[in-house]
């Protein structure tokens, strides 16, 4: 796992005045960059060495005002898409999966399919420990190659989605994932670029 440890690098409300800035503004989406893929051994080590989030954030703290801050940023990021037709669905949750920290619909258009997919993606982050982008470059998309590799029934495999748009992030110091943060409704390099994009943005 990459060594990088990331700070904040803004003050509390940061995310707010961004989200609230945004829902001002009728400027377009700008374009969420493909995160690296590819499902050789070596196209999975550039992912990881590319730092876009591929084995999770490791940071330097992440409390419930840090999920709030980055639920916000996310938001503002997001919220353009929704006005061109494009709405999302935000979450972010404590390592344990038991406990929502941030969650909101960016507009109209989400469904509970959306709410499916979070719980899937997440389900996956929180028993693997990776990206579900990383899960689903490593199996090239094959959803049956990923439930028989660990002897998956068709109802125990259906509870894992290993499509990009759920990230784990960790803390130095701090054992196993303290939280999941999660994307739903754009294409899924999207919903994980815009992850891990925010992320490099605003922590250092």
């Amino acid at each position: 796992m990459a060594g990088k440890v990331w700070q904040r690098s803004f003050p509390a409300g940061t995310g707010l005045e961004k989200a609230l800035s945004a829902a001002r503004d009728s400027a377009p989406a700008a374009p969420i960059q493909s995160p690296p893929g590819g499902s050789t051994p070596e196209e999975l080590q550039a992912l990881v060495d590319a730092d876009v989030g591929a084995e999770g954030f490791t940071l330097s703290s992440f409390t419930a005002e840090d999920a709030v801050e980055l639920g916000n940023l996310l938001y503002a990021r997001l919220l353009p898409f929704a006005r061109q037709g494009r709405a999302t669905l935000i979450s972010i949750s404590n390592g344990a999966g038991s406990q929502t920290l941030y969650q909101v619909a960016t507009g109209a258009g989400v469904t509970p399919d959306n709410e499916s997919w979070v719980r899937r993606k997440r389900a996956a982050v929180l028993r693997f420990g990776v990206s579900s982008w990383y899960l689903g470059q490593k199996y090239a998309g094959n959803e049956a190659a990923f439930a028989a590799k660990f002897g998956l029934g068709p109802s125990e495999a259906g509870e894992y989605a290993i499509h990009g748009g759920a990230v784990p992030i960790r803390v130095q110091g701090v054992a196993g994932v303290v939280a999941v943060v999660v994307v739903s409704g754009l294409k899924q390099f999207e919903d994980h670029g815009v992850i891990a994009e925010v992320i490099r943005e605003n922590w250092q």
